[in-house]
């Protein structure tokens, strides 16, 4: 059969999956009477709570007798990884940008690897019918961004469709085509994409980009077949990168990608995507081929972790009440699997082997891998994210910088403007975006972005969008100031009383409820001062046998500060810990006992920190 391989790559929220499942719907992959999900490819649970594709998954439609291999790739810069691996199973891709906002970082951040790679674009200019849509002014802007990344001119001579993929529709001429169905983006990628070079007569070859985990199946490992024929039980060799024999077995199973689901077939040709079973210890950048093959195919190098956060057993007074997997082994095993497939995390084990270093792109990618953790039922106490650091040649240190990118309302401009020099950006384009709306440029620290995200959106009254991409390794821009505020410390175990928790409102906002179980050096609030405050919070009203005349004042508490679990990790200082359960984060001191954390204090006076 006729092949194609194409990507679809965009910034987040821009209609990926949406336009996937327009596609999917319209080629006959989905019977006319079948219930299918919204955002169909988006299986996993965290990815349909968010709205945002986290995992890159293949799919394939039929088209008048040609098989499209479809990727959908993840949308934000903290998963590019998954995205970076992808480019190589494909022949071209397809950029979508949003008809109103335009070219965005992440946008530009895949687009760079894809022109890269020497792959032929095809732009769609999506969500056509919102109001604000300004396709014209868009595409101008896709060119600039193509010119501004060194296309070759045969990548500029890009075709260009206007398309709506909720409601299923796409055109080549806004104004004269009728907007029926998605035929014209059909047409278009078998004219434009060029299919897969199938040498036959040559030993298999695969290049495992996608590792994952299936129930019945164990490890299976996607690729596309570079070279050769894969049939059924036929003997393998597997090979690092390098040229080291990882491997002998044979192939147990053989799964390739129709529509939704993945089919056992007999063999599969050079050009065809396709997920394989039996191996154990083959990963991610292997190469999977005939025991006689000459080397290993080359595989594409990734961008280095920026952040990194400190994993650790879980010690408090309240550890192994909600969680399953509590111990060390459990967390390493753990990590280790997950950095087998996603090339984007390094995973380092201490010297006294409770805690785990994982260092990854951004505070989003080790969020979401701390939330499935939880769910699956750990325990663990996570340490603030940290940036990795370098040094050069001459042994100055280099930081990360990253590349921000503020859509807002004009009004708010100079508080956030002021807000980011404090924490050492600089601005770079400062421009009008229409609709009473700016769109500010800077490139600032990573250090200095961890934690801002909540109090951007407060200073603009939740209405600016963040945007944020890896620019490059930059001289150190100097010590940025913290958070301002100390914290309420509990004093006492047991469980939180509200008469206390009323007497200490004064004091600063409060994090827990009454009847929460609380203990002896967890953060229970915010205070208004710089400084950490000890109190009690299980203090109750002093009760005597003598009447009185006054009746009791009714308590009513403030409600609480609920904290999400990357507004928890961004909040907690060097000093803290976050601790996640499957049913609670808590915000504790490192050293829960007040005289471990004076003594703590005086070292690091002495050592100069």
């Amino acid at each position: 059969m006729d092949l194609r391989n194409i990507a679809i790559i965009a910034h987040v929220d821009h209609g990926k999956t949406t336009l996937v499942d327009a596609l999917l719907r319209q080629s006959g992959t989905f019977r006319a009477n079948q219930q299918v999900m919204e955002r169909a490819l988006d299986s996993n649970d965290l990815e349909r709570e968010r709205g945002i594709t986290i995992l890159a998954k293949c799919t394939s439609v039929e088209w008048h007798g040609t098989r499209i291999n479809i990727v959908d790739t993840p949308g934000h810069a903290d998963f590019g990884g998954e995205v970076e691996r992808i480019l190589s199973m494909v022949d071209g891709v397809l950029v979508l940008v949003d008809a109103a906002e335009g070219p965005m970082p992440q946008t530009k951040f895949v687009t760079a690897k894809a022109l890269k790679q020497g792959l032929k674009p095809i732009v769609v200019i999506n969500k056509i019918d919102r109001a604000d849509a300004r396709a014209h002014e868009v595409h101008d802007a896709v060119f600039d961004l193509f010119a501004a990344l060194d296309a070759t001119d045969e990548q500029l001579d890009f075709p260009t469709l206007y398309a709506s993929g909720r409601a299923g529709w796409a055109v080549a001429n806004l104004e004269k085509d009728e907007r029926k169905d998605l035929t014209p983006l059909f047409e278009l990628i078998l004219k434009h994409v060029a299919p897969p070079k199938a040498e036959l007569d040559k030993p298999f070859a695969l290049l495992a980009t996608i590792l994952e985990y299936d129930p019945y199946l164990g490890r299976v490992l996607t690729g596309r077949i570079e070279t050769g024929i894969a049939r059924m039980n036929m003997p393998v060799r597997s090979w690092s990168p390098d040229g080291t024999p990882i491997e002998d077995a044979r192939l147990t199973k053989l799964l390739a990608f129709r529509g939704l689901d993945r089919r056992p077939v007999e063999e599969a040709q050079a050009g065809d995507i396709i997920a394989i079973a039996g191996l154990t210890t083959t990963t991610v950048a292997d190469t999977i081929g005939a025991v006689d093959l000459a080397e290993p195919l080359h595989a594409i190098p990734v961008d280095p972790p920026t952040l990194a956060m400190t994993f650790a057993v879980n010690d408090s007074p309240l550890a192994g009440r909600e969680g399953t997997k509590v111990t060390s082994r459990m967390i390493v095993e753990r990590l280790k699997r997950e950095a087998e497939g996603n090339v984007a995390i390094r995973v380092t084990e201490s010297a006294d082997k409770d805690s785990v270093e994982v260092a990854g792109r951004g505070e989003l990618q080790l969020g979401v891998l701390i939330e499935q953790m939880r769910r699956e039922g750990f325990e663990m106490a996570i340490s603030r994210p940290r940036v990795l650091f370098r040094t050069d040649a001459n042994g100055n240190r280099l930081e990360p910088i990253e590349e921000v990118q503020i859509d807002l309302d004009q009004e708010y401009a100079g508080v956030v403007v002021d807000k980011l020099s404090q924490r050492k950006a600089e601005m770079q384009d400062m421009r009008p975006s229409g609709g009473g709306k700016m769109r500010i440029i800077f490139h600032a620290p990573t250090r200095g972005l961890i934690g801002y995200q909540g109090e951007l959106l407060t200073d603009t009254r939740g209405t600016a969008v963040m945007s944020r991409l890896f620019h490059a390794y930059a001289p150190w821009k100097g010590p940025i100031e913290g958070r301002r505020n100390g914290v309420l410390i509990s004093t006492a175990n047991g469980d939180a009383v509200a008469y206390a928790l009323w007497n200490l409102e004064e004091r600063g906002p409060m994090f827990i409820v009454p009847g929460v179980p609380v203990y002896q050096g967890m953060i229970i609030g915010a205070h208004t001062r710089g400084n950490d405050l000890d109190v009690n919070p299980i203090k109750g009203k002093q009760l005597t046998n003598i009447r009185t005349t006054s009746k009791d004042e009714a308590v009513r508490l403030t409600p609480p500060i609920q904290m999400s679990l990357e507004q928890a990790i961004a909040y907690i200082d060097d000093d803290e810990l976050a601790e996640v359960t499957p049913k609670s984060i808590r915000l504790r001191k490192r050293f829960l006992d007040p005289n471990d954390r004076k003594r703590a204090s005086r070292a690091a006076e002495a050592a100069g920190v």
